[in-house]
């Protein structure tokens, strides 16, 4: 019988309560301490680094308990229920978080006619999404190998969380190092890829803020405005449900998230009972088949919308926004809070080195590809890229905005229409994660050759338009 009063019942309350009003403080102090509004350091980064520093706090004071275990602040009763903990909760919140972000994301994406030039300008965004992730990798692994030839007591594929925790974010970084963990024997592999991924958001604000006063000393930027007001579409249009009678708009946007998320969770249960041995692998690929299940959901209504069954555009792209905004900001706080900084300590010279080979190598990249193929607003292009392949989509519109608030430039459309030709050629690097432990130095080769081809891809023009000219 569970009682009222119970942990169980408010335990998970009490430690959402906590994620967002940290994401509130964090709002206000960007808001109000002006180093902290130029430091272009997301409000949810910023509320994920103060839970983090009042949780490593808190067990430099208390200090190991009888066990000899380091105590954490999301293990006090507070925040546990009689099964799980509260640093398990934020592992679940992160997991989950992630997927349900890419279908709300999924389901309220519009597709507009593109031309011939702009389908190529989003084709090699994608491809530079790829090849980024690629490099990133080569880098991570080789440096993580020859490490543990050199040093020894060091898991040979931990360098490939590099692409997973710059390139796409907390949850993923956290999802593969889970998986390293379970099933290699990766210890602490959960903490490494967040920590990867923290290092990646303090990358974005590093190599952004350096840009950008680079562009300002050439005259090239004008002083932005403090506050970011992003331009959105109008809140309800005519042809959408009506916000009175019936269930709510609100409402019916999370129950077809919730849809497709059910119907993931199905896939994934009957996938994992035909191939027991990849069930790890099959759950962490839980964002991927979100995607598709929302795909699906969202061309049934798209049917029954054209065929005059459905009279009403029941999915709204503006509530999607918001509601995807919401889980990534959620997936960015919890993901920080749970980072064990006292079990990284030997581990921190690495981690470093890690993170600055991803900043660097992820800046001149894609410099140099935003001066190559976008020289119209190459500017814009690098900010919006640079931003997401460090951080997040919102870290890269978060840059953008800062030397284009209206969005007049295509960089914003490339950046939410690359998915596509970024995930058919990303797929093939999500398998070869999981080849990585047992074969990390074949998988470091197969990502060189895989780099080279991409590359190849997107420099096709420049390469065979020389051919046929000799």
């Amino acid at each position: 019988m569970t009682n009222f009063w119970d942990s169980d019942v408010w335990g998970v309350l009490t430690l959402f309560g906590l994620l967002l009003g940290g994401l509130m403080f964090a709002n206000f102090l960007k808001r109000k301490v002006g180093f902290l509004r130029r430091s272009l350091v997301p409000a949810s980064v910023l509320a994920g680094l103060v839970l983090l520093i009042l949780s490593f706090s808190y067990t430099m004071i208390v200090g190991k308990n009888d066990a000899g275990e380091y105590q954490n602040l999301f293990k006090l009763s507070i925040f546990n229920g009689n099964v799980t903990s509260g640093l398990d909760i934020l592992y679940i919140i992160t997991y989950h978080c992630l997927a349900l972000g890419f279908a709300a994301t999924t389901l309220g994406s519009t597709k507009k006619p593109l031309g011939k030039k702009r389908a190529a300008e989003i084709f090699n965004t994608g491809v530079t999404t790829v090849s980024t992730y690629l490099m990133q990798g080569i880098l991570g692994i080789g440096i993580t190998i020859l490490g543990a030839l050199l040093i020894g007591e060091i898991f040979p594929a931990a360098g490939i969380l590099l692409p997973f925790g710059y390139g796409q974010g907390t949850g993923q970084a956290m999802n593969y190092g889970g998986i390293y963990e379970a099933d290699y024997g990766f210890v602490g592999g959960k903490n490494f890829g967040l920590t990867i991924a923290a290092l990646g958001f303090l990358s974005a604000s590093i190599g952004g803020i350096f840009h950008m006063n680079r562009m300002k000393k050439k005259g090239i930027l004008i002083k932005s405005p403090n506050e970011i007001v992003v331009p959105t579409r109008p809140i309800e249009e005519e042809e959408e449900i009506s916000s009175g009678g019936g269930a709510d708009r609100f409402t019916i946007q999370f129950a077809l998230i919730a849809i497709a998320y059910f119907l993931t969770y199905i896939i994934m249960l009957v996938l994992s009972k035909i191939l027991p041995s990849m069930q790890a692998t099959i759950y962490g690929f839980n964002f991927l088949f979100a995607v598709l299940m929302a795909s699906l959901i969202r061309g049934i209504v798209n049917f029954l919308t054209k065929k005059k069954i459905a009279h009403r555009a029941y999915i709204s792209p503006y509530l999607m926004a918001r509601i995807s905004g919401f889980f990534f900001d959620l997936m960015i706080v919890a993901g920080f809070a749970a980072i064990q900084l006292e079990l990284l300590a030997d581990q921190w010279i690495l981690l470093v080195l890690l993170g600055t080979l991803g900043l660097f190598s992820t800046y001149f990249y894609n410099y140099f590809i935003a001066k190559k193929f976008f020289p119209e607003y190459a500017q814009e292009q690098f900010l919006v890229m640079y931003g997401m392949l460090t951080g997040t989509a919102s870290t890269g519109m978060l840059l953008l905005h800062e030397i284009d608030p209206d969005y007049k430039t295509p960089a914003a459309d490339n950046l939410v229409y690359q998915n596509f030709p970024a995930l058919v050629f990303g797929f093939p690097m999500m398998l070869l994660a999981t080849l990585a432990p047992k074969e990390p130095v074949k998988t470091l080769i197969i990502l060189v050759l895989f780099f080279i081809v991409m590359n190849v891809i997107l420099f096709r023009r420049q390469i065979f338009c020389r051919k046929n000219k000799k």
